[in-house]
């Protein structure tokens, strides 16, 4: 996911957060790259074939795309809280978020109470 900082350094939430989004966004670029080659007229018949195969691919990445974009606006939302200084405060009771929580979840708006 990321690249390990060197001689023992730990990288920063905005630098976790900054790499996390950017591996995202390729992810999300290469599904909807994939999406765009022509996969010639998909038939259905009563037999699972290759038409179905082909279905079921799709609505697959379609899924996963949706996935990728839902988590990429939950990174850009912790992206904006740093931004504020707001970065670590739950948005729900506004009390600080547990640092092992962060670790765990960088993009966490809410305490595990909250959650």
């Amino acid at each position: 996911m990321t690249d390990s900082p060197s001689s023992g350094e730990v990288a920063s939430p905005e630098e976790v957060l900054a790499a996390l989004h950017h591996e995202l966004t390729a992810r999300a670029e290469a599904l909807r790259s994939g999406a765009t080659v022509p996969s010639g007229g998909i038939s259905f018949g009563k037999r699972v074939g290759e038409g179905t195969s082909i279905a079921i691919e799709r609505f697959t990445d379609v899924a996963i795309h949706g996935q990728l974009l839902q988590q990429l606006t939950l990174v850009d939302e912790a992206l904006a809280r740093i931004a504020e200084g707001t970065y670590g405060q739950c948005t729900v009771c506004h009390r600080q978020i547990m640092a092992e929580r962060l670790e765990v979840v960088p993009w966490a708006a809410t305490c595990v109470a909250c959650a």
